[in-house]
């Protein structure tokens, strides 16, 4: 009796639940058809799966709450004079695409460095917050009580008791730990005002109106509106103590100074804004001046599961569109959506160059398995597939013809594209662009190449695995 009753009750909820997924408008169609498949396939556990991560729940007066300040924001730093009103026929489509994305337009005037890639890349950073005299604003989603992150939290405790403003803003998962260490306490007591950001709360209840894995995964700092920093590093040693087994963890890390920075600045204070309610709005008022002319040209794009209007996919798809000769993309997870992968296959299809640098062992053993389930597809396209062999290659970095570039935060991702928060830039300029491919040529020659043939001849059980992870790829 109470076994029938179950499977009733199950029946009844699994309908109702399928009906809601049929009905979800922004649901691309895959994941749809992967969501029906599991509550149907999983009795109750499906269904509960579906209500904890099925989807990007924020509360309504959360998402307005949002939505007004970043009208606030734009409202100052979209009229700019550096503003390319005209860019150059090969990159207006990225540029437009990029700005329908996240509502930013390009600007040129701005020098853009590559910084180095060891634990001295946060040096030239450490000595900006040393001279700050107005205001610092950091945000990491990865900060570690170790010797880089203590040397970040010592510049900025100085920094605030000299009487700059200096917000910090962390990631409330992932430096949970460094948010209950002495350093999070000396900042503090120095005056630095501190912030964690989406603070755990595992009840039903707010399981019901927020989804619980949403992550604020960008890494940015700006100090006096003179210079920022960001890509993507962690706060963290490259030893990365959390994970250590992997390391050394390699990173990009850039400096970034010009008008770009008002669009920085407005990407962290609407951050700022949304978890303190604290209108700081003039802080971007003033216009921040070309430091080159022509320079480098650079547009943010800033995103986040509160807003819709397109992901990182369609930029990078919208890259890959403009490629004539070579393409380079540096990824740590590859886990893409169905657009992004056809238009990888396809740019390899028709003769561009392509090249793809993924660690060799991933700090993910769910994630690496899922990767590989693309890599038979990817390689019977042509595109070059590289295993960087010395720790785990953690810098996102995509190039195309040496002109343009994407850098920042966001993986190769459906995590990156559709749950967290995140910030990359696009960015063309020779000198910048070169260092890139510089870099990227380095990941290269510490890397191995896998061939076509290599995969072919992984046991069946292998490919079953990968590939039937790979079709799990809309659920993660």
């Amino acid at each position: 009796m109470w076994m029938s009753f179950l499977l009733g009750l199950n029946y009844v909820a699994a309908a109702l639940v399928v009906i809601r997924v049929l009905m979800r408008s922004q649901m691309q169609p895959s994941v749809r058809l992967a969501w029906i498949m599991v509550v149907e396939a999983l009795p109750f556990i499906g269904i509960l799966a579906y209500l904890l991560f099925g989807e990007v729940r924020i509360a309504q007066a959360e998402r307005q709450k949002t939505a007004d300040i970043r009208a606030r924001l734009s409202g100052i730093w979209t009229p700019s004079p550096h503003a390319v009103s005209d860019p150059p026929e090969w990159i207006a489509g990225i540029a437009a695409t990029a700005h329908s994305v996240g509502g930013m337009v390009p600007v040129s005037g701005n020098v853009i460095d590559l910084l180095p890639e060891g634990d001295d890349a946060f040096d030239r950073m450490i000595r900006a917050i040393d001279e700050a005299t107005d205001h610092v604003h950091v945000l990491f989603y990865i900060w570690l009580d170790d010797g880089t992150g203590q040397r970040i939290a010592a510049a900025l405790r100085m920094a605030a008791q000299r009487g700059v403003s200096c917000r910090v803003v962390v990631d409330a998962v992932g430096s949970r730990g460094f948010a209950r260490s002495a350093s999070w306490r000396q900042m503090e007591a120095a005056g630095v005002a501190l912030v964690e950001a989406m603070p755990t709360g595992y009840s039903v209840l707010r399981a019901l109106t927020r989804r619980l894995d949403l992550r604020n995964h960008r890494k940015i700092v700006l100090v006096d509106n003179r210079i920022g920093f960001t890509g993507s590093r962690n706060a963290a040693d490259m030893a990365f103590a959390v994970k250590q087994r992997y390391a050394p963890w390699i990173d990009v890390w850039f400096s970034f100074e010009g008008p770009i920075l008002r669009q920085m600045q407005g990407a962290f204070l609407a951050d700022w804004m949304s978890y303190t309610g604290a209108d700081l709005g003039d802080e971007i008022l003033a216009a921040v001046p070309a430091v080159a002319d022509p320079g480098a040209i650079a547009q943010v794009v800033a995103t986040g599961p509160d807003r819709r209007a397109g992901s990182v996919s369609d930029c990078i798809v919208a890259i890959l569109a403009a490629a004539r000769e070579r393409v380079m993309i540096t990824t740590p997870y590859y886990v893409p959506d169905t657009s992004l992968d056809t238009a990888i296959r396809a740019c390899a299809r028709r003769g561009v160059e392509v090249t793809m640098i993924l660690p060799e062992r991933n700090d993910s053993l769910l994630v690496g398995a899922t990767s590989q389930g693309f890599y038979l597809g990817l390689l019977r396209s042509g595109v070059r597939l590289m295993l960087f062999q010395p720790g785990l290659l953690h810098a996102k970095l995509i190039t195309v013809d040496g002109r343009v570039a994407m850098l920042g935060s966001g993986n190769l991702d459906r995590r990156s594209f559709e749950l967290n928060y995140e910030m990359n830039v696009i960015a063309a300029g020779h000198d910048v662009i070169t260092a890139i491919d510089t870099r990227q040529a380095s990941y290269v020659a510490r890397s191995r190449a896998l061939t076509l043939a290599e995969v072919e001849a992984w046991p069946r059980w292998r490919r079953i695995v990968n590939n039937t992870l790979a079709l799990a790829t809309p659920l993660l």
